[in-house]
């Protein structure tokens, strides 16, 4: 039953973020939370588990995505491997402060980041553009925050880096290429960070390597990348504004429970 379970939410991550467009760690972490209290597993650190079992599972959709742009000859290889510098030590970073965060302080941040993407979503806030690329030790830095940010929310960084890009005049067809690339090292290091700095910790489960519970790694891999090819094309037979407006009230309750109500 936890097996079908991990793979039912698998199937509903990877539809989500097909129709919506965004990486499932926002749908991934929150449904995790409610998982692993309701089964009783991970105690005061089932919030650590749930960011660095996210992290663990974007790593295998990642290579989805990479391969299907890489085949449309669509990612610039200079720019995702300038900002992944960053990124490394940024995912890195990202774990290792999460680790030093309380369960619910940790949990407020990510309701407070679910309320940035629902605001984004709801009121079309987007960058202007008309900007350069900075140089390259800017664009290395920035890569370190996006990864900073990501290892903490337990995301893939394609909220972050997309705008990023988009904001320096990266026509959005290359933006996207390039931070599905970025999302590999991020879901990489990141849930690395979360093995190491978790290892240190009593209690976990026997079927965890530090914060990443294996079972639900594995059922959640399985099961998202085709339902994520279902829910993209499914996002074609709906409308968009209907979508978009829908998930934005999923984070914003999310954003609530969280903020409000964590523990």
């Amino acid at each position: 039953m936890t097996w079908l379970m991990y793979l039912a939410l698998g199937a509903f991550a990877g539809t989500l973020a097909g129709l919506f467009g965004v990486g499932g760690g926002l749908i991934i972490v929150p449904v995790l939370i409610i998982s692993f209290k309701l089964q009783g597993i991970g105690g005061d650190l089932v919030t650590h588990m749930a960011v660095g079992t996210s992290l663990a599972t974007i790593m295998f959709t990642s290579l989805s995505a990479i391969h299907t742009h890489h085949g449309r000859k669509a990612i610039d290889w200079r720019l995702a491997a300038l900002l992944s510098v960053g990124i490394v030590v940024g995912a890195w970073m990202g774990g290792y402060t999460a680790d030093k965060l309380s369960g619910p302080l940790l949990q407020r941040l990510i309701g407070l980041f679910a309320w940035l993407m629902a605001a984004q979503m709801l009121f079309g806030l987007a960058p202007s553009g008309g900007a350069k690329l900075p140089g390259k030790p800017v664009q290395v830095a920035v890569g370190g925050v996006i990864g900073w940010a990501s290892g903490i929310f337990g995301i893939g960084g394609g909220s972050l880096t997309v705008p990023f890009l988009s904001w320096c005049s990266v026509p959005m067809q290359r933006a996207v290429a390039v931070s599905s690339v970025c999302g590999f090292p991020i879901a990489l290091v990141g849930a690395l960070s979360y093995v190491v700095h978790g290892m240190a910790h009593q209690g976990l489960p026997a079927e965890a390597w530090g914060y990443v519970y294996l079972p639900a790694m594995l059922g959640i891999s399985l099961a998202s990348m085709p339902f994520a090819r279902f829910g993209a094309i499914l996002a074609h037979k709906l409308s968009a504004p209907v979508l978009k407006r829908a998930f934005a009230v999923f984070l914003l309750l999310v954003g609530a429970k969280f903020l409000f109500f964590p523990g």
